[in-house]
């Protein structure tokens, strides 16, 4: 098996994006996966085009992109990416869409195609918080998710995707009071281990909700 694991660079303001941090830190094999590694800028539209050529030029059985979600205290994969760009702050290339479709020909959202719930129980048995989210937000990390999703179904490819986030590192806190921090190596064991419910995804049927 072949699976594409992408991570943003830094952006905001910040000098490190854990995730790419994390991502470095993984294995190139978990498992009986090969892992391909590729840095995404934080961009609207590049991020899209970049992995979508990955995706072309690998070809890989999975797809997993993975963002920073700084004050979220667990690691979270991804239910949901909605077909909206809504930016608060500008991208690193200073785009800041406010309201603006993704995919004007697009359905309103996609449900994330990897075993999210599986994924979230296999990093809460590696010792680590997860939780599955139902907002990716409307950022670049919201617009990569669904603009991935959207490639693979528009091509056909029927390969499974998504997204997951997670949170700050420690030093990213220091000026950021009481703001919850995971550290680097903890986040790449947490993304190593969902690498391998992708692969064995027969768990995952347990409740996940929210009630809020």
């Amino acid at each position: 098996m072949k699976l594409l694991l992408t991570a943003f660079d830094p952006f905001g303001g910040d000098t490190v994006n854990p995730a790419l941090e994390a991502v470095a830190l993984v294995p190139d094999r978990v498992g009986g996966v090969d892992i391909v590694k590729v840095i995404v800028p934080t961009v609207f539209g590049v991020s899209v085009d970049v992995v979508s050529q990955a995706i072309a030029a690998e070809h890989p059985d999975a797809v997993l992109c993975i963002g920073q979600a700084g004050g979220r205290y667990e690691v979270t994969p991804e239910r949901i990416g909605i077909n909206v760009d809504d930016a608060r702050i500008p991208d690193n290339a200073g785009n800041q869409p406010i309201d603006a479709p993704i995919a004007p020909d697009g359905p309103p959202a996609y449900f994330a195609t990897l075993p999210v719930k599986a994924m979230a129980q296999a990093i809460r048995r590696a010792g680590l918080p997860s939780a599955v989210s139902n907002s990716a937000g409307t950022f670049v990390c919201n617009h990569l998710m669904y603009g991935v999703l959207h490639y693979v179904a528009t091509q056909g490819l029927g390969i499974p995707a998504g997204f997951m986030h997670v949170p700050f590192t420690p030093a990213q806190v220091v000026a950021r009071p009481n703001t919850p921090a995971m550290s680097i190596p903890d986040i790449a064991t947490a993304i190593t281990a969902a690498i391998g419910a992708i692969e064995h995804p027969e768990s995952g049927t347990a409740e996940e909700g929210t009630l809020h």
